[in-house]
C-alpha cells in the first residue's frame, strides 16, 4: 500500500488530490492547520468508501518550525509528498510587512523544504515523488501579489535544483503551475472581475481542482518516473 502526505489537505486542491489518490488505492496523511473540521469530514468519507486503506489527520502550523520534528515523526511510510498549502496576500509590495514576508516564506518555502529533508530517506526507500502545487505567477509574476509570485518562483527553483540532487535516489520532484482554479480563494470575486479574467484565458474558463489533482496523480505514477525537476503549467493557455 502506498502512503502520500498532503500538505494543505483542507484546501480545495488538497481535497481533490486526497479524493483522487484514495480512489486509486493510496493511504493518506492529511495535513491541516486550522480547518480541522473539513479534514475530519474528508477522512470520515474516505474511510467509509475505502475501508481497506488508512487515513490520518495531522495538524501543523507551517510557520512553527519547532514542531516539524514531531510532525514528521508521525510519518511511518512515505511514498509521496504533495505540497498544496499556502496563501496569498493581495497588496502592493510597499504595503507588505516584513512579518508577512517571513511568515509566507516559512509556510510556502522553508517548511516544505525542511519536511522534504526529513522524509528524504523514507522517499528513497520507496522510489518516491514530491509534487508542489506552484502557480503560473511563479512563472509570469503578478502585480499586487509580488510576495506570492516570488515564493511560488522559489518553489519552482527548489523543484529544479532538488530534482537534480535527488534523481540518483530515484526520487522525482516536480511542480504543477496552475492558472486560475475555481476554489474558495476566488469565490469573493464580482461577476465583472470573473468576466474580465475569463476574457484573458484562451480556454474561457477556470480549471477545476480535480483537473489539477489529475496531473498530481500522473506525476506520482509509474509512467512519470522519467519526469523530474520540471514545472508543468496547467493554465488553459493563460499567461504562459
Amino acid at each position: 500500500m502506498k502512503f502520500a502526505l498532503i500538505l494543505g489537505a483542507s484546501g480545495d486542491i488538497g481535497q481533490a488530490c486526497a479524493r483522487r489518490l484514495a480512489s486509486k488505492g493510496w493511504s493518506l496523511y492529511c495535513h491541516y492547520h486550522q480547518n480541522e473540521t473539513r479534514v475530519k469530514t474528508l477522512i470520515e468519507n474516505l474511510e467509509k468508501k475505502y475501508p481497506r486503506q488508512d487515513f490520518f489527520s495531522l495538524q501543523l502550523d507551517m510557520t512553527d518550525e519547532k514542531r516539524i520534528e514531531a510532525f514528521t515523526a508521525q510519518l511511518f511510510e512515505v511514498d509521496a509528498v504533495i505540497v498544496a498549502s499556502g496563501q496569498t496576500i493581495y497588496k502592493l509590495l510597499t504595503d507588505t510587512t516584513s512579518r508577512e514576508m517571513d511568515q509566507l516564506w516559512q509556510m510556502m518555502v522553508k517548511t516544505p523544504m525542511l519536511i522534504c529533508q526529513k522524509v528524504q530517506e523514507k522517499l528513497a526507500r520507496k522510489k518516491g515523488s514530491i509534487v508542489f502545487i506552484g502557480s503560473v505567477y511563479g512563472i509570469s509574476g503578478s502585480a499586487m501579489e509580488v510576495l506570492y509570485s516570488t515564493l511560488k518562483g522559489a518553489q519552482h527553483a527548489f523543484v529544479k535544483a532538488y530534482g537534480q540532487e535527488s534523481a540518483s535516489l530515484d526520487i522525482t520532484v516536480n511542480a504543477i503551475a496552475p492558472g486560475a482554479v475555481r476554489t474558495h480563494m476566488n469565490y469573493h470575486w464580482t461577476e465583472e472581475e470573473t468576466r474580465q479574467l475569463l476574457s484573458e484565458i484562451p480556454a474561457n474558463r477556470m480549471a477545476e481542482a480535480d483537473e489539477i489533482a489529475a496531473v498530481v496523480q500522473f506525476l506520482l505514477g509509474e509512467h512519470a518516473r522519467y519526469i523530474t525537476g520540471t514545472i508543468i503549467p496547467v493554465t488553459g493557455g493563460w499567461k504562459v
